[in-house]
């Protein structure tokens, strides 16, 4: 299938048609001026097309168009290394056990901070990622509180809870980033709260109602006795967090504005 050639088609900062009609789906890096020869980069037998008129067309793919999909995420090496300590961190969390209090078989732990700690300084995407390795380990190894499984969680009464994880770790990421980079830990901490108990209790109250078989009332009354933990949980979090943003002001909004550098084209010599 031939393909477009916009390698020598962009000249003067002009866009070509195939660049303009492609824009958004695939990120195309022009070079050169439009010419009818050879393509420099594929050898004398690589000769544009341009008999119709329009943007030359060449029987071999072009270098200059990369089939990379805008947008889609990308996680470098550094942020994998993030990602795997902060999984690590909720993992080390669950180690001192659970605390079981009445009957609504759902413990208090701490890993709910690591979620909110993960959250508040990964952002919504490598926060999330680091929750779902915790969750995907958990489905062969006993890395929850209490020496528990995913799949021992995901049966009982604590599933909704589990779950719950996934949005409250990407809000507390998302407003984050919005907040940065003037963190603070007042706003950090209703950040928290909003995520680790209003986010994550709707989740845990939907799976008591379906796997321990509770009223909407029920359930709501036995997560009363989760709100101060919780409460505490949210400000040491935003405390962890605003000292970690002071320290590093770049961790979140660093590589954004490296990008956004990069891309402001230098200006002309006078």
């Amino acid at each position: 299938m031939a393909a477009r050639c916009v390698q020598h088609w962009h000249a003067g900062g002009r866009k070509s048609p195939a660049q303009r009609q492609d824009q958004g789906k695939i990120r195309v890096i022009p070079q050169g001026r439009l010419r009818a020869g050879p393509c420099p980069d594929q050898g004398p037998t690589h000769r544009p097309d341009i008999s119709s008129g329009g943007p030359p067309t060449c029987k071999e793919p072009c270098p200059a168009v990369s089939t990379r999909i805008s947008g889609a995420p990308t996680f470098s090496a550094r942020d994998l290394a993030q990602v795997a300590v902060f999984a690590a961190l909720i993992i080390a969390l669950g180690l001192p056990g659970t605390i079981n209090i009445g009957t609504s078989g759902v413990p208090i732990t701490l890993q709910t901070l690591g979620v909110m700690i993960a959250g508040a300084l990964l952002g919504p995407r490598k926060g999330v990622l680091a929750v779902l390795t915790v969750i995907a380990l958990g489905l062969a190894l006993p890395v929850l509180a209490g020496g528990r499984t995913s799949l021992t969680s995901l049966s009982s009464a604590t599933a909704g809870f589990l779950i719950g994880w996934i949005p409250t770790v990407a809000l507390i990421g998302w407003l984050t980033v919005k907040l940065l980079p003037r963190y603070n830990v007042i706003v950090g901490t209703a950040i928290n709260l909003l995520g680790g108990i209003v986010v994550l209790y709707a989740f845990g109250i939907a799976g008591m109602m379906i796997r321990a078989d509770l009223t909407f009332a029920k359930a709501l009354s036995l997560n009363v006795t989760f709100l101060p933990g919780d409460a505490i949980k949210a400000v040491v979090a935003a405390a962890v967090a605003a000292q970690v943003h002071r320290a590093y002001p770049a961790l979140l909004t660093g590589r954004a504005a490296s990008r956004a550098t990069a891309s402001t084209p230098a200006p002309d010599a006078a």
